[in-house]
C-alpha cells in the first residue's frame, strides 16, 4: 500500500506540473520561453563556475531572508499544543540555521506533525482545470474541479510572471528561483492557518513538492513547487457592486470592518494589509473574504518621535503618536481604516442610503475619512446601522396610515404583470426591492408614479428583510400561499376577478 500512496503523490505532482505548464502557455508567448532559455545557456558556458557560485550565494541569502519573515509566523501562541516544542521555540530565537530548515520544511515539504488543513497532493489527482481566475507578478489563481466535482481555487507560482523572470535574470537558477518566488505562497499558507476568520478565505490544504519531500513522491527536480488549495470565491467586481442595492453594498463594507477589527487584535498582533485593493477580495455566497495575505504585515513601526509615524496617502497625510515603548501607536489599524474608507466606503456607502440612516452613514464617512475613530468605534457604528435597518426603527417617521390606501389579498400572487424598471433592483426585468414591512413597501410604491400594486413574497435578503415586487398592473390573481398582493384602492375595482 505504501507504493500505491507514492504513486498517487507522484501522479498528483505530475498533474500539478502539467497544469502549471498549460496555464503558463495561456499567458505567455513562445518568445518568452526562448528568452529565458538563452539565460541558462549563457550561464553554463565553461569558465562561468565562479560567477554561478557568486549568484548562488546571493540567491541563498535571499532565501534565508524570506525564511526569517516566515519563521516567526510559525511560532505558536501560548498554550498551542499543535505548535512547536519549547526547545524549538528557544532554538528559533537563537537563529539556529539547522532549525531554520526544519521549520521551513514544515510548509515546503508538508512535514508539520499536526496539519491544520485537510487536503494534500492526493486531493489533486484527477482534477480538471476550468479557468484562470487571475494572474499577477508572483502567482496564478486557477479554478479547478476536483475528482469528486468539488470546485476549488488553486494558487501557484506564475512561471512566466515578472517575479520569476527577474529572478532568472538575476540568478540564472530555475529551481532556486521557484523556491524564492514560492516563499510568498508559503507565507500565505501560514497566515491563512493563523488568521482564521469568516471574512478570510478558507484554506482547504496545500501540496508541496521537493527533492526527497514527503509530498513530492520522489518528484526530483521539482523542488519549490507549492500549491495552495482554497475555497472557491468570485472576484469582487466593483463596477457591478456599484449598481447593486444599497443593502448589498453595506454588507461588503460591514464584512470589511469586521475583518479589520479581527486583524487589529489577531493572534499575530495588529496586522496591516500593505497591498489594500479590491482585487485582494472575493465573495463567497455574498460574503466578503480576503483572499491575498502575502503582503500582510504584523510588524510594528519603530519610532523616536511623532514625525516618524506619518501615514502617507495620495491626497492625505496623517501623523500618529510615537508611544513610550518606541513604536507608532495604532499605525497598522489606522492604515487599514483609511484604505477601507478610500477604496470601499467612499464608493459604496453614501449613495442611496435609506433616508433614516443617512446621518449615521455621514458620521462614519467623516470619522473614517479623518481617522477620528478607531476600529472598535467604527465597528460599533456599523453594527448600529445594521440593527436599525433590520429592526425597521429607521422607519419611525413614516405615516402609519400609508398602507391603508391599499387593498390586501393574502395567499395570492399575480400573473400577466405589467412591469416597470427601477434602480437599483434585484431584478433587471422589473422593480424588486427589499422592505422591512408592508408600510415601507407602500411608501415606496407611492413614490413611484408607475406603481399601482406590489407583492410581498416569501423571499428574504441577508438581513431578513422581505423582497417586494412593484408593478404598474396585472391581469390575474393566482393562489400563492407565500405571497401577499397589495393594490391601490383606486385601482382595486379595476382588477379582474380571480
Amino acid at each position: 500500500m505504501p507504493g500505491m500512496g507514492n504513486s498517487l503523490r507522484a501522479a498528483a505532482l505530475l498533474a500539478f506540473v502539467v497544469l502549471s505548464i498549460l496555464v503558463s502557455l495561456l499567458i505567455s508567448s513562445v518568445q518568452q520561453f526562448g528568452a529565458t532559455g538563452s539565460h541558462f545557456s549563457k550561464a553554463t558556458l565553461p569558465g562561468d563556475e565562479e560567477k554561478l557560485a557568486s549568484l548562488r550565494g546571493a540567491l541563498i541569502y535571499q532565501l534565508n531572508e524570506r525564511r526569517k519573515e516566515i519563521i516567526p509566523l510559525l511560532l505558536p501562541e501560548d498554550g498551542d499544543e499543535n505548535g512547536l516544542s519549547e526547545e524549538a521555540r528557544h532554538s528559533s530565537q537563537a537563529q539556529d540555521p539547522i532549525l531554520d530548515y526544519n521549520l521551513w520544511n514544515e510548509i515546503t515539504l508538508g512535514s508539520r506533525k499536526a496539519h491544520l488543513d485537510e487536503m494534500g497532493c492526493d486531493s489533486l489527482v484527477g482534477m480538471q482545470a476550468v479557468e484562470i481566475l487571475g494572474s499577477g507578478y508572483t502567482k496564478l489563481v486557477v479554478k479547478v474541479n476536483l475528482a469528486g466535482g468539488q470546485p476549488v481555487a488553486l494558487k501557484l507560482v506564475n512561471e512566466q510572471g515578472i517575479d520569476m523572470g527577474k529572478c532568472l535574470e538575476d540568478f540564472k537558477d530555475p529551481q532556486g528561483c521557484r523556491e524564492l518566488v514560492s516563499s510568498k505562497l508559503q507565507k500565505e499558507i501560514v497566515l491563512l492557518q493563523r488568521l482564521k476568520h469568516p471574512n478570510v478565505i478558507k484554506l482547504k490544504g496545500h501540496c508541496a513538492g521537493g527533492q526527497g519531500g514527503r509530498e513530492g513522491g520522489g518528484g526530483g527536480g521539482e523542488g519549490g513547487r507549492v500549491t495552495v488549495i482554497l475555497e472557491q470565491g468570485n472576484p469582487l467586481q466593483m463596477i457591478q457592486l456599484l449598481q447593486s442595492p444599497w443593502e448589498d453594498r453595506f454588507r461588503v463594507c460591514l464584512d470589511l470592518v469586521r475583518l479589520l477589527h479581527f486583524l487589529s487584535q489577531s493572534p499575530l498582533g495588529s496586522v496591516a494589509l500593505l497591498d489594500f485593493q479590491p482585487r485582494q477580495f472575493v465573495t463567497v455566497s455574498g460574503e466578503l473574504k480576503l483572499t491575498d495575505l502575502d503582503d500582510a504585515s504584523a510588524e510594528e513601526t519603530a519610532c523616536q518621535s511623532d514625525t516618524d509615524c506619518t501615514l502617507e496617502f495620495p491626497h492625505r497625510n496623517f501623523t500618529l503618536p510615537c508611544s513610550a515603548r518606541g513604536v507608532c501607536e495604532g499605525l497598522n489599524e489606522k492604515r487599514n481604516i483609511y484604505n477601507a474608507y478610500r477604496y470601499f466606503f467612499t464608493y459604496l456607502l453614501p449613495h442611496q442610503a435609506p433616508p433614516g440612516l443617512t446621518h449615521l452613514v455621514d458620521h462614519i464617512m467623516n470619522s473614517t475619512g479623518e481617522l477620528k475613530a478607531d476600529i472598535n468605534q467604527t465597528l460599533e457604528a456599523f453594527e448600529r446601522i445594521l440593527l436599525l435597518y433590520q429592526s425597521g426603527l429607521h422607519l419611525d417617521n413614516l405615516p402609519p396610515s400609508v398602507v391603508k390606501d391599499y387593498t390586501v389579498m393574502r395567499g395570492m400572487g399575480t400573473s400577466g404583470n405589467v412591469e416597470y424598471r427601477c434602480w437599483p433592483s434585484y431584478s433587471q426585468q422589473g422593480c424588486v426591492l427589499s422592505v422591512h414591512c408592508a408600510k415601507e413597501a407602500a411608501y415606496i410604491c407611492n413614490s413611484h408614479s408607475q406603481c399601482n400594486s406590489f407583492t410581498l413574497t416569501g423571499q428574504k435578503t441577508w438581513t431578513g428583510r422581505l423582497l417586494a415586487s412593484f408593478r404598474s398592473s396585472f391581469s390575474h390573481l393566482v393562489p400563492d400561499g407565500t405571497s401577499e398582493v397589495y393594490v391601490k384602492k383606486t385601482k382595486a375595482l379595476e382588477t379582474p376577478p380571480v
